[in-house]
């Protein structure tokens, strides 16, 4: 062991008795040539607790790089760095007067296209079934005459008063004025009938594209305003207006408000004395803040050998605590180990940079005799010190003046 004594961490004795300090007399209390010591009778000690304190830094819960889900080119940016923003407020906006543009046009297509549904759906005018039924009956008169002509005709030909090529003419007439009637008739019988239920379905399909091109260009044109996904606070600023950005590109920094964790490494050894859903104490900038302990990262870091844990801190500190503070942990734990308190007043320096102490033994007629112990030290605090080695339960170990008295020399104890 070093010549150096380190003193680490803070430590409360869980088996730290009082000890006593006894006042021995003998045939030399009087004499003023005997030097008087002060001496402390030891007890012994199976365990004890101590406080380690553990450092980590503050973290807020969620952190965020902004940007848009479209590109385009920013026209207004409504914060600036170290404004607060609540959930849902508008952060920047895009260009979007293309996009107007588009809308404006489908708009009026669709106005068309439901326009045509409409009359589909409504059918055909009663002016309009008029016409054609009055367009029927003329031709239907028109084709009677012509049937009557032909038949005049063919009496004529057949007594050799008109020639073949006359009523071939007529008979020509008759066949095309019966066609225009087949159509005229046809036409009427269609809009009596009214519209077909595919031409309505059809029509109703082209209405509902449209109606899809400009739901898309409405979820664009919401996505040309940039908005926070969370109340908190704008850490950085990026872009400008006038930039042109593509998609993702980050605008803003966003830091969440009110709801810090602190991140702390603990060795792998010590790690099962931290309970999960525990409540602790963290030390930030000197003042104490309750957090409670969220989880347990499963990864050791390979470089530290520590699992990192993460305590949510109380609500209060998310707007005291600054991000990246510093934290300090401090987590009571029980040792076993079996030794003695000392206070760091007895000690002395050993043979090859050991530790020793000096103890008050009976010598002959009563006397009290210096007598060297050495002992191996296992843990320091403060004043005190725990230690094992030669001195036993019950000596009277010498706690003041130690370098005023050597081995062999006759003391008074008090």
């Amino acid at each position: 062991m070093g010549g150096g004594l380190i003193l680490v961490g803070f430590m409360v004795g869980s088996q730290y008795r009082p000890q006593e300090e006894t006042q021995v007399k003998t045939p030399y209390a009087t004499s003023p040539n005997v030097l008087r010591v002060k001496t402390l009778k030891i007890t012994p000690i199976s365990r004890y607790s101590t406080q380690r304190t553990y450092i980590g830094e503050t973290a807020t819960m969620r952190e965020s790089s902004l940007g848009f889900e479209r590109g385009g080119k920013v026209v207004q940016v409504y914060i600036e760095e170290g404004d607060r923003v609540t959930k849902g407020q508008i952060i920047a906006k895009l260009d979007t007067s293309d996009l107007e543009t588009q809308k404006f046009d489908l708009e009026a297509q669709q106005s068309q296209q439901l326009a045509v549904l409409a009359e589909l759906t409504a059918g055909e005018r009663k002016e309009r079934i008029d016409a054609a039924r009055a367009k029927v009956q003329q031709l239907q008169e028109r084709l009677s005459l012509e049937v009557a002509k032909r038949e005049r005709r063919e009496y004529l030909y057949q007594e050799g008063a008109i020639s073949l090529e006359q009523l071939d003419e007529v008979s020509f007439n008759s066949n095309v004025l019966a066609a225009q009637l087949a159509e005229a008739q046809s036409l009427l019988d269609e809009l009596l009938a009214g519209t077909r239920i595919e031409q309505i379905d059809k029509q109703k399909a082209v209405i509902k594209q449209m109606d899809a091109k400009i739901e898309q260009i409405n979820l664009d044109i919401t996505k040309s305003n940039l908005k926070s996904p969370y109340s908190g606070t704008i850490a950085q600023q990026l872009i400008d207006e006038g930039t042109v950005v593509s998609i993702g590109e980050s605008i803003v920094k966003l830091v969440e408000d009110g709801k810090l964790e602190v991140r702390i490494g603990i060795p792998v050894d010590k790690i099962s004395t931290i309970r999960r859903k525990s409540q602790y104490s963290v030390l930030i900038n000197n003042k104490q803040y309750g957090a409670k302990l969220s989880a347990i990262l499963p990864e050791v870091d390979a470089a530290t050998r520590t699992q990192t844990i993460i305590l949510n801190l109380e609500s209060s500190a998310g707007f005291r605590v600054p991000q990246g503070a510093i934290a300090r942990l401090n987590v009571n734990e029980t040792i076993a180990q079996s030794g003695f308190w000392l206070p760091t007043t007895a000690l002395i320096k050993g043979d090859r940079g050991l530790w020793s102490c000096y103890v008050v033994i009976e010598g002959e007629n009563g006397t009290q005799i210096v007598e060297k112990r050495d002992i191996e030290i296992l843990y320091t605090e403060s004043s005190r010190i725990l230690v094992r080695g030669t001195i036993n339960p019950g000596d009277r170990v010498i706690t003041q003046g130690t370098q005023r008295v050597v081995p062999g020399q006759i003391v008074i104890s008090e």
